[in-house]
């Protein structure tokens, strides 16, 4: 049968697909649009299935604050050729405005969630692997709910951070913890909600290196201990977020100690992060 150039530009719009991949959807179809529809998404889960060992190493990290919610996504892809199309950041930004409007609570409800066009956030990605011929996956997902959440990405798209306050502060301190965040990896907001085996993995670890370590033979376990607690001690300034030094300050300064001399009353709690090259 005769497929029309019309016929061609109304499938893509439909489903964003590449033209001769339309074209060649609804030839294989018979003219039947619903049936081409699946030609199309079937080959992009076919792409996926004979790609599902390749690594995506590139992508767009994306965050979206609604009121006191707010999202981090991040599509993935193999080559940052693909991540540089407009095709792809437009995806990339339907699947993190999806996540904005229906705040689903893991990665499987973000892939059943609409987008503007009424397609799944999992059936888009599914045509855009077809069109491209790349594995593209959510590689992330994570949500905050707080009464005032701050957002920062990264310039590269590669990397972002959402951080969660007790109230709302100033834009620009928000941004700059959410800086801190994205740049310095923190393991948790502090001492406290330090996760237990990372606690556990730290304190393994310096007993290990002192074990190993002539200087230390024959020292009293009460001695060693302390030192190892010490050790954990410079850990937690190191790595965790209110105790590390607060990089865009101009004087030597915690963050915690920041935030205090800005809004007394304001306090972090929580926060989330992504990179792609972590």
């Amino acid at each position: 049968m005769n497929i029309t150039a019309a016929d061609v530009m109304k499938l893509r719009k439909m489903t964003n697909a590449g033209m001769m991949d339309c074209k060649k959807a609804l030839a294989e179809a018979e003219g039947d649009f619903t049936k081409a529809v699946e030609i199309i998404r079937e080959k992009g889960k076919l792409v996926a299935a004979k790609r599902a060992d390749r690594e995506t190493s590139e992508g767009a990290v994306l965050a979206r604050v609604n009121g006191s919610k707010a999202a981090i996504v991040c599509l993935g892809c193999e080559t940052d050729f693909v991540s540089a199309t407009p095709d792809f950041k437009a995806l990339a930004n339907e699947i993190a405005d999806a996540a904005a409007a229906s705040f689903p609570a893991d990665v499987e409800g973000l892939k059943a969630a609409p987008c503007s066009n009424g397609h799944s956030v999992e059936e888009e990605i599914s045509v855009q692997t077809g069109k491209t011929g790349e594995k593209h996956v959510l590689a992330y997902y994570a949500t905050l709910e707080a009464p005032y959440i701050a957002e920062y990405i990264h310039f590269n798209g590669k990397i972002g951070a959402i951080v969660a306050f007790n109230k709302s502060v100033d834009e620009a301190l928000g941004r700059a913890v959410a800086m801190q965040v994205a740049s310095m990896n923190p393991v948790s907001v502090g001492e406290a909600d330090c996760p237990k085996e990372v606690v556990e993995k730290e304190l393994e670890m310096y007993k290990k290196q002192m074990a190993e370590d002539p200087k230390m033979a024959g020292k009293p376990e009460a001695m060693l201990e302390n030192i190892a607690k010490g050790k954990l001690q410079k850990f937690f300034k190191e790595q965790t977020l209110e105790d590390q030094d607060f990089v865009q300050a101009d004087e030597k300064i915690s963050v915690k100690d920041y935030i205090k001399k800005v809004d007394a009353e304001a306090k972090i709690l929580a926060f989330k992060r992504f990179s792609l090259s972590d």
